[in-house]
């Protein structure tokens, strides 16, 4: 971390400190912002953890999760925009642009609060004060535990801190099968288990609660929705607005869809496009080194890994979205037919 001991100065006396992180909290982003609020809470801060939007219940379960302040709920907004403008510190974790948090980025960026960012996202934007960005970091809790260890805090950790950063790790690593699953990854999940923490629990709770529309829902989408572009190498999957309703669609429910595209045998990227209220959303996987972050950034608004990535298209819809998709394959498709699986 860049001015480790200006950091370790800044956050030895309790302050006020809100955490943040990016819009739809996946696990490991609501994972590092309950792990780190955990962990300064120890120090003695006052801490708020405000999301920008909803998440899905298959991650209630977190120690402290029901003390988490959701932006989007217009009865807690005048008391967020409080916590916002009267915070010292205010922690941005898992996103490296402040358009990743929607509406609270102008309040957040008007705030005199003095900004730290922890991410492993390409290209950041200059906006914090402090700054712990790594692009090879397999998640963002990776780098809490690390930051909490570089600050000779490895003592403050619990089961409970513990148990929110594994679930970071676990998520985004793909169950540590993704090519971000370094030995260090390894060691760190080692010292995670012998805290105490049940990893097999963790991996139920995310993975074994779902409900039987969603199941209904999967099955449809699987059956139904997948389109095979064998010239390509691709693999994707529509939802439309009317079919997240006939399922009660709930937040989550298309989490994990796109990973179903890169089982079947040849296929190098697979895409799930869905018609949201507020825009066209997409998720990009790929394997190996086809980067799919490159197509989301320049055709679809967006970005992330290399191999996992999101985008959106606004004022199109989702028919047109699709036929964009399409129109620019021939650009890769050398690059996807040369990738060896």
């Amino acid at each position: 971390m860049q001015n480790l001991e200006a950091f370790r100065e800044l956050i030895n006396t309790p302050k006020k400190i809100v955490i943040t992180t990016h819009f739809k909290p996946d696990a490991d982003a609501l994972g590092s912002s309950l792990g780190l609020a955990g962990y300064l809470r120890k120090k003695g801060h006052h801490i708020t953890v405000i999301t920008p939007s909803d998440y899905p219940k298959f991650l209630f379960w977190m120690p402290n999760n029901e003390e988490v302040v959701n932006y989007e709920d217009y009865k807690l907004r005048g008391k967020s925009n409080k916590l916002i403008a009267e915070a010292d510190v205010i922690f941005c974790l898992d996103f490296s642009a402040l358009s990743r948090i929607e509406a609270m980025a102008e309040p957040v960026r008007q705030s005199d609060a003095i900004k730290v960012m922890i991410d492993h996202h390409t290209f950041p934007e200059d906006f914090a004060q402090f700054s712990y960005h790594d692009t090879k970091a397999a998640a963002t809790a990776q780098l809490i535990f690390q930051l909490i260890v570089l600050l000779g805090d490895e003592s403050l950790l619990d089961v409970q801190i513990c148990e929110c950063l594994y679930a970071g790790i676990m998520t985004d690593t793909g169950s540590f099968r993704h090519p971000s699953t370094t030995p260090a990854v390894h060691r760190i999940v080692a010292d995670i288990m012998e805290i105490g923490v049940n990893t097999n629990l963790i991996h139920r709770r995310i993975y074994d609660s779902t409900t039987a529309e969603r199941l209904n829902f999967l099955g449809y989408v699987l059956s139904e929705k997948l389109v095979i572009l064998p010239e390509y190498r691709v693999a994707y999957f529509t939802v439309t607005e009317e079919e997240l309703k006939r399922f009660n669609s709930q937040t989550g429910d298309t989490e994990g869809i796109v990973n179903y595209g890169l089982q079947i045998e040849g296929v190098v990227m697979s895409v799930i496009i869905v018609d949201r209220p507020e825009a066209v959303k997409m998720s990009f996987r790929s394997v190996e080194e086809f980067a799919v972050n490159q197509i989301a950034s320049k055709y679809f608004s967006g970005g992330g890994h290399k191999n996992a990535s999101g985008g959106k298209t606004s004022g199109i819809g989702l028919q047109a979205t699709v036929e964009k998709f399409i129109s620019i394959l021939p650009e890769y498709q050398e690059e996807l037919l040369a990738v060896p699986i």
